[in-house]
């Protein structure tokens, strides 16, 4: 949660129950993973490739709005020498060699890939943490060129813009309220996601045989396919469906597209001697940060810390947290209960009370607001209903501004209201020494060593959860794969 989650209080926009609901169990939930996948068609398309439009200033705007969107560039220059020698492989073997492109690594845990027409790429470090080898990644690079050469970047463009013209439009008429326009915004954009995935089909399919003709193992796609299908539904095991919230990816089921990834891949693989460039890519990624920026706030199993704006609290029992940009989001195993923490700015005259009476949220029962102290801080709560959901609402107010906890729960009883009142108690400041102590995790390459096993390198994971599924997943293993001594993973660690 970045300070740009602070907005201006407003007596206007109301915020309607079901509209928390949906931005905590949805948006706060969502996993955006690209759009990178794989096609198994029998013959890859063949394109007619156009030059990538020059760069003006409004792709520059684009460039930077994506950098504050994305906690701006990741600068590592072993990292960035290892992406550009791989680019260029694929420049090299594709059709249109003339052609250049900028690579950015941006500064997000988020699994994502995308390129602007001006062939302007972007990576994630969650992306590069997620990978196992020069292959995988090059699979993501060739899709992403793919979607440049074939004008489809320019589409997805003028469908964003589209996009932006309706979530202005619903701003207009709800008086700006940013939760409904992220609402209204996400709708829009599940339109577009299905709008383009014919154009996702035909770059699968490009960026495969691309991949294979730079000497690339083709076989790559298909297993960071795989390793992102893992990553999302460990994200978000507490649903139903791990994909169910995924609602702004523009792919159809990843499983269907791990298996034409490789009918695809055996078209060019009969050779044997294509690359998978392991050791090096392990080498480039060493000291890598995994996971969040803490300048943007970061979660440690259930307690979720922002250095920056200098504060913590922990999250109730069996509760996942997830740190977006608008807010911190909760979910409890089963989809039960949910929790969103966010921060406003509200005018210091003003009374908790009147703000929780003020109508940014609808349906408070106006009879069960209550101020009070939290932690040494002026505090109001109340409570709030929908047709299915109750909600217990709490302020507190430091300086200027106001922290909000909303939670829900289909059926709430006196344990849920405790758990409630716990968590809102264990928001406190953090200390300086806390602030100063504050480091990221990063992705440590190390050797197995005799009597090295999977669970045995799982536990030396730090600060994440299900560190024996996550280290699975990290380093490509599947349920049944044992190590050798001298094999290099991946940890994570403080």
């Amino acid at each position: 949660m970045g300070r740009q989650a602070l907005t201006h209080h407003k007596g206007t926009g109301r915020f309607a129950a079901a509209a928390v609901l949906s931005l905590m169990l949805g948006l706060g939930g969502c996993t955006d993973m690209g759009r990178f996948q794989v096609s198994g068609n029998e013959k890859p398309p063949t394109i007619k490739a156009t030059r990538p439009a020059p760069e003006t200033s409004a792709t520059d705007r684009e460039h930077q709005r994506i950098l504050a969107s994305y906690g701006g560039a990741y600068k590592d220059p072993k990292l960035q020498a290892l992406i550009t020698k791989a680019v260029d492989r694929l420049v090299a073997a594709s059709d249109r060699p003339d052609f250049s492109y900028r690579v950015t690594i941006l500064n997000s845990g988020a699994v994502n890939a995308f390129a602007l027409p001006t062939g302007q790429l972007y990576v994630t470090r969650g992306l590069l943490a997620l990978a196992s080898d020069t292959s995988e990644l090059s699979s993501v690079l060739s899709h992403e060129m793919a979607h440049v050469l074939a004008k489809h970047a320019s589409i997805r463009e003028q469908q964003v813009k589209r996009a932006a013209l309706v979530n202005n439009m619903v701003g207009g008429v709800d008086g700006g309220d940013a939760d409904m326009q992220a609402l209204a915004l996400a709708k829009t954009k599940l339109t577009m996601a299905n709008f383009s995935r014919a154009q996702e089909f035909e770059a699968d399919a490009i960026g495969v045989a691309l991949a294979a003709k730079a000497n690339f193992d083709p076989y790559g796609a298909a297993r960071f396919l795989s390793a992102m299908e893992r990553n999302a539904a460990l994200k978000t095991s507490h649903t139903t469906d791990p994909r169910s919230q995924d609602f702004l990816s523009s792919h159809p089921a990843t499983p269907e597209r791990v298996e034409n990834a490789e009918t695809s891949a055996k078209q060019y693989a009969a050779s044997g001697s294509h690359e998978r460039d392991r050791n090096a890519y392990l080498g480039a990624i060493d000291n890598l940060v995994y996971g969040e920026d803490p300048s943007e706030g970061f979660v440690r199993g259930r307690r979720f810390l922002h250095p920056k704006l200098g504060f913590t609290f922990v999250a109730p029992e069996a509760y996942t947290l997830d740190n977006t940009a608008q807010a911190v989001i909760g979910v409890r195993e089963g989809g039960s209960q949910a929790l969103r923490f966010d921060v406003v700015r509200v005018p210091q005259e003003l009374p908790l009370s009147s703000y929780l009476n003020s109508g940014w949220m609808e349906k408070v029962d106006k009879s069960s607001v209550e101020e009070s102290t939290i932690g040494g801080y002026p505090a109001a709560t109340a409570t709030a209903s929908s047709d299915q959901w109750q909600f217990r609402i709490y302020a507190l107010r430091i300086g200027g501004d106001v922290y909000r906890f909303i939670f829900a729960a289909k059926d709430k009883t006196g344990d849920t209201e405790k758990s409630f009142r716990e968590t809102v108690n264990s928001f406190r400041r953090l200390t300086l020494a806390e602030i100063q102590g504050a480091r990221p995790l990063r992705v440590k390459i190390v050797s197995v060593k005799p009597g090295d096993t999977v669970e045995s390198m799982s536990r030396r994971m730090q600060g994440v959860d299900r560190p024996l599924e996550r280290f699975r997943i990290i380093n490509g293993l599947d349920q049944r794969a044992s190590l050798r001594p001298n094999d290099r993973v991946k940890i994570v660690v403080d």
